[in-house]
């Protein structure tokens, strides 16, 4: 990351006191990181300082209890928190998303004692938090031995990669159908990047393949599992059903942050650069004073005002749900896929039309490459990529027409 000093010194030596505090603060990494966004993103250079920067401003245990020195918020302001800071870096935007499902994935899974270890040490060490979990990769197996779980194999998608502290691994235990999930130190010899993340956008998420190879786990560290006199069984809770519309949901605010980020990006070449049309029928001194240039923005703008009223909506059913996390029905948990459906879907189309919009209202000479509003455009094709957004739109559409809600399942 280019070594540039903010415009203003920042002090990030007390900790956001509200909400609005929190966003604030990600707000002022998202303007660091928005500086060199294009030349960071050409380079392609694995994101330390960028990653340090999120633990420098205070950013990274902001889920972690308040009892263990973490920020004690809750997931509508990390959702807001994601947007602001992917508005500056949609990869940083997405590392710190995944960050935050990781971290409170022990939540999801995992056994109270488990739950309680894991928070205070994350928050105490600061872990930053990567993961290989790609449910539709079956090539990590996992062997019993010597009392151990010994996690082998490959995992296609790994993101934080090298700039985790740990790494959530997911495999399936040997002869069996169950799936098991364990927090390991990244740095370790059984854990191999590839470096293979050469994608059209997303560029510094490190999200290549990672080789797993006799990294030994034990019994009392895989998630939810307790021992019993039959062996290690887990203890399914209601609650771990939400791991998808969670991240899910992550997605969709990266996604916001990247479309605000483009919109201003671009408004900003418009008020400073962008010429009015000297042949125009009703000439105008400023490109600001056009109405089609005021039109194009007004409706962007718009959609994504509404994509955002969505995204809220959505954080407002996962808060409630929190409230009663082990008590939560099917219907509660269905109605947040549905609506974190509808708005991901929502979000995708207005992005990646303000995406390409964007250079009919900037001009010519906002297509070079040295201004890179490509950036907006290929961060989010890249990643709205990850499962079809046509079962979304499906998803909302049966809900619609019979009331139907989404089984949980790895996408849903």
């Amino acid at each position: 990351m280019t070594n540039r000093p903010p415009e203003h010194p920042l002090d990030w030596s007390s900790r956001p006191a509200t909400s609005a505090a929190w966003v604030a603060r990600a707000r002022e990494v998202a303007a660091r990181l928005a500086v060199d966004a294009v030349e960071r993103d050409r380079e392609g250079a694995t994101p330390y300082a960028e990653v340090q920067l999120l633990k420098d401003a205070g950013l990274v245990p902001l889920l972690a209890p308040a009892e263990h020195g973490g920020g004690g918020q809750d997931w509508t302001t990390a959702y807001r928190v994601i947007r602001a800071v992917a508005a500056g870096d949609g990869s940083i935007g997405q590392l710190l998303g995944y960050h935050y499902l990781w971290a409170w994935a022990a939540r999801l899974v995992a056994t109270p004692g488990q739950i309680e270890a894991v928070e205070k040490q994350a928050a105490e060490q600061e872990w930053f938090f990567g993961g290989a979990v790609n449910p539709r990769d079956d090539d990590l197996v996992i062997r019993e031995e010597d009392g151990e779980l010994v996690f082998n194999g490959r995992k296609t998608f790994s993101t934080g990669g090298k700039v985790s502290d740990v790494t959530v691994l997911e495999g399936i235990l040997e002869g069996t159908d169950r799936h098991v999930f364990a927090i390991v130190p990244t740095d370790q010899d059984g854990i191999v990047f590839a470096g293979d993340w050469d994608n059209l956008g997303q560029r510094l998420t490190e999200s290549g393949s990672a080789l797993i190879e006799g990294v030994r786990v034990p019994w009392e560290a895989a998630a939810g599992y307790v021992a019993t006199e039959q062996g290690h069984e887990f203890a399914p809770r209601t609650y771990n059903t939400l791991n998808v519309p969670l991240i899910q949901l992550v997605f969709t605010n990266f996604y916001l942050g990247i479309a605000q980020g483009a919109l201003d990006t671009a408004a900003a070449y418009t008020r400073e650069r962008t010429r009015a049309w000297p042949y125009a029928a009703d000439r105008k001194a400023r490109a600001v004073d056009e109405f089609y240039i005021q039109e194009t923005y007004g409706g962007l703008q718009s959609k994504l005002w509404a994509a955002e009223a969505l995204a809220d909506r959505a954080a407002g059913l996962i808060e409630s749900i929190n409230a009663h996390a082990d008590a939560v029905t099917p219907e509660e948990r269905g109605e947040a896929a549905v609506v974190i459906a509808s708005a991901k879907q929502t979000t995708i189309d207005a992005g990646l039309e303000i995406g390409t919009r964007i250079f009919e209202v900037t001009g010519a000479r906002a297509s070079a490459n040295a201004v890179g509003l490509d950036l907006f455009w290929r961060n989010i094709r890249t990643h709205s990529l990850h499962d079809p957004v046509a079962h979304k739109r499906a998803e909302v559409g049966r809900y619609a027409l019979t009331g139907e809600l989404p089984e949980p399942t790895w996408y849903t």
